[in-house]
């Protein structure tokens, strides 16, 4: 039968248009779009507006969600800032690397290590610049700097992949802020003051044997003993600013602008510089990592967010964080670059709890989950924000329940870009594309492993079929009070030892009836306990069955302070400089 002459035409018309949509898509697809992550630091996934918290102004990233996807089981590699980025960097697991340590130091401590991303792995900076990308890095790096001589920079953006990079190589610390309490890692300066105690017994053992006439001094025993003096000179002394010196700087490529870095224009200046970049790179294609020093400690605030928010300090973080995210992302629409730019936030890891100034709150607020920063396995250290936006591309105000990782967009941005991922190692990440764009209903994550440092604490296992994802913990940290939830007193809670606990049977939950994991459940209370278990702990023997011996660069030795390695503006270790104007721009 004929259909009349006005309904031909209107289905002739919807059909064109449908036809128009999907080659205007296809050809969206074919261009290598721009693509801006925006990695936040220490935000709690409570700590967001569309992740539930209505007491924090979070309107940016909240408009960001609603035009596009919202991850909420989005899972960080490590609850850890150096560990995590690295897995953020190469899709891989940390331990992979050797970014996973089984020492009570878990991050870079210093500038002047030798540890660090190792030079034999691929960044997707360094994938997306062999496809033509103009790469920029604009923030927090704490991937390390150098190796053996101050100058060889094997661990820097520049030898990562990233053409420009403009922020600090390590990562803030209290001794950053004056009137702070000093910092560093509790181990390491326990160890520090061991080895600084027997070489002070060594040096006196020598001096009497000299005097006496019994041994003589060789030129490398005089020079091994100066070594560690300067090591005992770095520990005992970094109270009195010389941390602040060596570790809170500011650099451009290679070139230190500020040393000591001042915070309070810390933020303009990173702002600019990421809007400098997409100026600059605007006719693409481009990479821009932008990754804040927002919101970790210590809080440094401008004065037009101090005191605006309901609580205290850290919330003022927050939403100036939030600002600044708004910024970039008016940048992008001033420029006319809004329908060709993939844009991405995250967090590297979950709030810190333990963060706090006599009452005073200073760390994030994971929400309705257990733990937070430091913690292997707990939902509070490694699930994190998680947003997408691509208009046109994407859909908008959609809503993803399945398990990704930070580790996915190393090979969904490798995709997007016409690349493709090494294929001489193992990619931990998955192509997250297809999900986002709502043309498969399942993550391809089926089990993920959730490590402290090096030592494995709990897995995950996406029952697809069923809907389940189970969560076995064969490692937990024993929480000081006892039921605070946190390690308070401790800085944060430790990988092993005696500040653990060994569970046999595991802990076993699923996340999608439990995701505050707050009642483990028993072979009395879930008929499939044993079978879970048995099918987790076999899982388990495949991952480590893929994993091989590499250098630990968060060895005490990669990880302690070397004189020679010190990035300096002037004569160490009165290192001191100031190459800005306060605007952005360098001075002469």
């Amino acid at each position: 039968m004929l259909l009349p002459l006005g309904k031909r035409i209107y289905i002739a018309t919807l059909l064109a248009f449908i036809l128009f949509n999907d080659c205007e898509k296809s050809a969206a697809l074919d261009l290598k779009p721009n693509i801006v992550l925006m990695l936040a630091d220490d935000l709690g996934i409570g700590d967001v507006g569309c992740y539930g918290n209505n007491t924090l102004r979070t309107p940016n990233i909240d408009q960001l969600a609603k035009e596009g996807v919202r991850l909420t089981q989005h899972i960080a590699a490590a609850s850890l800032c150096t560990p995590s980025r690295a897995a953020f960097l190469t899709g891989r697991y940390p331990i992979r690397s050797g970014m996973a340590s089984s020492g009570g130091y878990r991050a870079l401590q210093w500038n002047a290590g030798s540890g660090g991303l190792p030079v034999n792995e691929t960044t997707f900076a360094k994938l997306l610049h062999q496809q033509g990308y103009a790469t920029g890095l604009i923030g927090k790096w704490h991937q390390g700097v150098n190796c053996d001589s101050l100058n060889d920079h094997c661990h820097h953006p520049l030898n990562h992949g990233f053409d420009y990079f403009y922020g600090m190589p390590f990562t803030l610390l209290n001794n950053c802020q004056d009137h702070k309490p000093p910092e560093l890692d509790a181990a390491l300066q326990a160890k520090l003051w061991f080895y600084t105690q027997f070489i002070a017994v060594a040096v006196l053992t020598v001096l009497a044997g000299k005097i006496t006439g019994l041994i003589s001094v060789s030129w490398r025993a005089a020079t091994c003993f100066a070594f560690f003096g300067l090591l005992f000179f770095a520990s005992w002394f970094s109270s009195y600013g010389f941390v602040k010196l060596w570790n809170c700087i500011l650099m451009r490529n290679y070139s230190i602008t500020e040393q000591p870095m001042k915070l309070e224009r810390t933020a303009s200046l990173i702002l600019q510089e990421a809007v400098s970049f997409i100026q600059r790179k605007k006719h693409g294609p481009f990479l821009l990592f932008v990754s804040f020093l927002h919101v970790h400690t210590p809080l440094f605030t401008t004065e037009k967010f101090l005191g605006k928010s309901r609580h205290g300090i850290y919330g003022d973080n927050v939403e100036e964080m939030d600002w600044l995210v708004g910024q970039i992302l008016d940048t992008i629409d001033k420029e006319a670059l809004r329908n060709n730019t993939l844009i991405y936030f995250a967090s590297d890891h979950g709030g810190q709890l333990e963060a706090q100034e006599g009452t005073v709150q200073l760390g994030g607020w994971n929400g309705i989950y257990k733990g937070g920063k430091g913690m292997g396995g707990w939902e509070g250290g490694i699930r994190v924000p998680g947003i997408f936006r691509w208009p046109g591309i994407l859909p908008a105000n959609t809503v993803v329940d399945e398990p990704t990782s930070l580790m996915d967009i190393y090979p969904t941005v490798a995709h997007l870009a016409g690349g493709t991922v090494p294929k001489d190692r193992i990619i931990d990440g998955k192509n997250l594309f297809p999900l986002l764009r709502q043309k498969v209903k399942h993550s391809e994550h089926e089990f993920m492993f959730h490590y402290c440092g090096s030592y494995l604490h709990a897995v995950r296992w996406h029952q697809k079929d069923s809907g389940a994802i189970w969560k076995a913990h064969y490692v937990t940290p024993v929480f000081h009070p006892k039921d605070a939830g946190a390690c308070y007193g401790k800085g944060i809670c430790p990988c092993s030892g005696e500040g653990v606990t060994h569970h046999e049977p595991p802990l076993l939950f699923d996340l999608s009836r439990d995701p505050s994991e707050a009642v483990p459940l028993s072979p009395d209370t879930e008929p499939l306990f044993h079978a879970v278990l048995k099918r987790i702990d076999e899982a388990v023997e495949e991952h480590r069955s893929t994993l091989t011996p590499v250098p630990q660069q968060l060895s005490f030795y990669n990880i302690v302070w070397k004189p020679w390695l010190q990035p300096c503006c002037g004569t160490l270790p009165f290192c001191w400089c100031d190459k800005e104007d306060g605007s952005g721009h360098l001075v002469g």
